[in-house]
């Protein structure tokens, strides 16, 4: 079955136990019989420093069909960092934009995260929140930028981590633009209870790999046997319906 990864980094960290150079990432993706994965690096990305931006596209670039890259974006970067974005949704292929409010510290609905919200509407791209158990992360906090920008199409990242699952349902529940993102769930089950709750329409499968074993991440969606059908879904089918992938389904 055809499967794409929402939910990976590269970033060139030499020395590091996060050091994740493209090669890393797709003999994982191999070993776990991933086609695509899509990247990001573990750093914000500035206007006046944008080394990250150009180190993903060249991993794009060298591996085209393989990868694909959300833009890491720190929204304080003001309108020099929102055209920047746009570079590289236009120009960069980029077919997202990633927000971690944790490296931010910035809440999810500051005027500066809906400025950049907007132009990901405009851009028609989606927009992945790292959305755990740390504040400016918590499922109540993101779904605020939805109540602003409720056109926008925004995956939570690990769906609520430990202990924030269920907020992370109630609030996909009442916001059709949340979709929920598999990676990191420590029990499968709450994957399934998502499932049950929403659709598997709006669920997508994350491995956060390198850093968690995408094999690993794999094996947790098929363990709960939900079907074929859902299991297409889960695995390529929603992530397909927000992303230009250059493939055919």
């Amino acid at each position: 079955m055809k499967i794409i990864d929402a939910h990976t980094h590269v970033q060139s960290i030499p020395g590091h136990m996060w050091d994740s150079p493209p090669k890393r990432l797709l003999k994982l993706m191999d070993d776990a019989g991933i086609s695509q994965s899509i990247i990001m690096p573990y750093g914000e990305i500035r206007p006046e420093d944008p080394t990250l931006l150009y180190e993903g596209y060249q991993a794009t670039q060298d591996h085209p069909g393989r990868l694909l890259a959300f833009a890491r974006m720190h929204p304080a970067g003001g309108e020099k960092g929102i055209e920047l974005f746009e570079k590289a949704i236009l120009e960069m292929g980029f077919v997202g934009l990633k927000f971690h409010p944790v490296g931010t510290l910035t809440h999810p609905a500051d005027p500066s995260s809906v400025d950049f919200a907007r132009k990901a509407v405009e851009l028609d791209v989606p927009i992945l929140f790292h959305c755990g158990d740390e504040e400016f992360t918590l499922p109540f906090q993101i779904a605020k930028l939805l109540d602003k920008v409720p056109e926008a199409k925004v995956i939570f990242g690990h769906m609520g981590g430990y202990f924030h699952v269920d907020d992370a349902i109630a609030v996909a529940q009442t916001h059709p633009g949340c979709y929920l993102e598999t990676s990191a769930c420590p029990d499968p089950r709450v994957i399934e209870k998502a499932v049950n709750a929403i659709g598997p329409e709006r669920i997508i499968f994350g491995s956060d790999g390198p850093g968690c074993l995408p094999a690993l991440e794999v094996e947790k969606i098929r363990q709960l046997k939900l079907g074929a059908d859902t299991e297409a879904q889960i695995f390529h089918k929603t992530i397909e319906s927000l992303i230009h992938t250059g493939e055919d389904s």
